[in-house]
């Protein structure tokens, strides 16, 4: 009877959001599952739409953005160990209970059932008594009760309240220069709000009646951007087409500022260095082709090559390459190339939720000998004369400034160009001049960091 007891239940007997939600938790975990990539599809096979789906995505991607925080408190209340299938459970349930509207009763009942359902009864006491603990203090009172004093320990305090490593919170501060104290913690609080679906209608392609009927407005910084209200944007017929894509308002910056800087002479011949998985690429080509020029889109890994000759199938004047970016040669000189660099990802944190527990400080090591290789040679590729776009979606100092600055001390052919001057409406870029470093506390997009060099012989 006992072995019977313990089986888990069958799939029909818990709600599905929140199984959905502990599945996607276990596969990050066991399986180092991208949740952008795996969540969706699991929407679409147990038929999650609506409410249900914002309910489940905000339910996942809330908890895994928390999780060290919550397990924190999980770890005071259970000092004893809890095996992982249950922590997830444990902090599905916390996140319910400090972070979302959930009626208490509700989010333990709830955690009861999935527990009994996909691990099995003799840890549903357990999973009671723990989430009944949780649910007498909110969040607040839980992080002073788990995080270290502020005036002891800035950092750490910052860590547990706001969910990020700690090497994270140090290399946002060294990012942010002398900034106030208060300004980091509005970055770190920046990286947990959901981001809203941006949209990007590409010149040429799309017309102004293609958003017509959608909740929203208009972006902030770019001409080309579409802030969604709510919805899915693979209901927008204009993106299914290819004419309009899913874009951050900031990557679409890094396109717009590529194609703005002045070049002496021809401007005919583009190169997109690193192009997956093709939004760059995609908008790149849109302007080009209103100028007459050709862009090749370069993309090292075949899988991701595809995507981008997915995102660009519209403009025939854009091919795409499968090479080492480090290594390409095609006998053409560019009058423009961008090198938006393999990173950490940092400043994309905030619709990326587990890369903030899954990159660790000692990538930095091989990623900025890459991202050095790669603008070196994409300063041979350019002609002189030309501009080279060197961006990373992460604001470390390591990936930015400091590639730049090595690459420019080994070099007598190329000068440094003010990236600034091409993004005038855009604000508080004189605080990185003669960079572009944007933050979503300050202009809602991912932490792009933009930097343009130009071929001097």
């Amino acid at each position: 009877m006992a072995e019977r007891r313990d089986r888990p239940q069958t799939r029909q007997r818990v709600d599905p959001t929140r199984r959905v939600a502990w599945e996607v938790l276990r596969a990050v975990e066991e399986q180092d599952a991208y949740v952008n990539l795996l969540l969706p599809g699991l929407l679409r096979e147990n038929a999650i739409t609506g409410r249900d789906a914002a309910f489940t995505t905000e339910l996942t991607h809330g908890t895994i953005r928390r999780s060290r925080t919550y397990d924190a408190v999980l770890d005071r209340l259970a000092p004893k160990g809890i095996d992982a299938p249950v922590r997830d459970v444990l902090r599905l349930g916390v996140h319910q209970l400090l972070a979302m509207r959930v009626p208490s009763h509700a989010a333990v009942s709830t955690s009861v059932d999935l527990t009994r359902a996909v691990i099995g009864h003799r840890p549903a006491s357990f999973v009671n008594a723990v989430l009944r603990k949780v649910a007498a203090a909110d969040l607040d009172t839980w992080v002073s009760r788990v995080a270290p004093p502020y005036d002891d320990d800035p950092v750490g305090h910052l860590a547990v309240v706001h969910a990020h490593p700690r090497w994270v919170v140090e290399a946002f501060r060294d990012a942010l220069g002398d900034a106030a104290p208060e300004e980091l913690a509005a970055l770190l609080a920046a990286d947990n709000a959901p981001p809203r679906v941006t949209l990007v209608a590409r010149p040429g392609l799309a017309e102004p009646e293609d958003l017509e009927g959608l909740e929203g407005e208009a972006g902030e910084w770019s001409p080309y951007a579409f802030r969604l209200a709510g919805g899915d944007p693979g209901a927008v017929p204009a993106v299914r087409e290819g004419r309009i894509g899913v874009q951050d308002e900031g990557s679409q910056l890094v396109a717009i500022a590529a194609a703005s800087f002045a070049v002496d002479g021809a401007d005919e011949h583009w190169l997109d260095l690193c192009a997956g998985p093709g939004g760059k690429a995609a908008l790149l080509g849109a302007i080009a082709g209103g100028r007459d020029a050709h862009v090749l889109a370069n993309e090292v890994t075949p899988h991701r090559a595809e995507l981008v000759r997915s995102a660009v199938r519209l403009l025939d004047h854009v091919d795409v390459s499968v090479e080492d970016g480090r290594t390409l040669e095609t006998g053409t000189a560019y009058d423009r190339v961008v090198v938006d660099a393999p990173c950490t990802g940092l400043g994309a944190l905030r619709r990326r939720p587990e890369a903030r527990w899954r990159r660790q400080q000692s990538d930095l090591d091989d990623l900025t000998v890459l991202q050095r290789d790669l603008l070196n040679h994409a300063v041979d590729l350019a002609r002189p004369g030309g501009v080279v776009t060197y961006a990373t979606c992460s604001p470390h100092r390591r990936e930015t400034r400091e590639v730049v600055e090595a690459v420019l001390a080994a070099r007598d052919d190329v000068e440094l160009v003010d990236a600034t001057s091409v993004l005038a409406g855009v604000p508080h870029l004189e605080r990185s001049e003669p960079y572009v470093q944007l933050w979503p506390h300050l202009h809602g997009t991912d932490a792009m960091f933009v930097a343009a060099l130009r071929r001097t012989r």
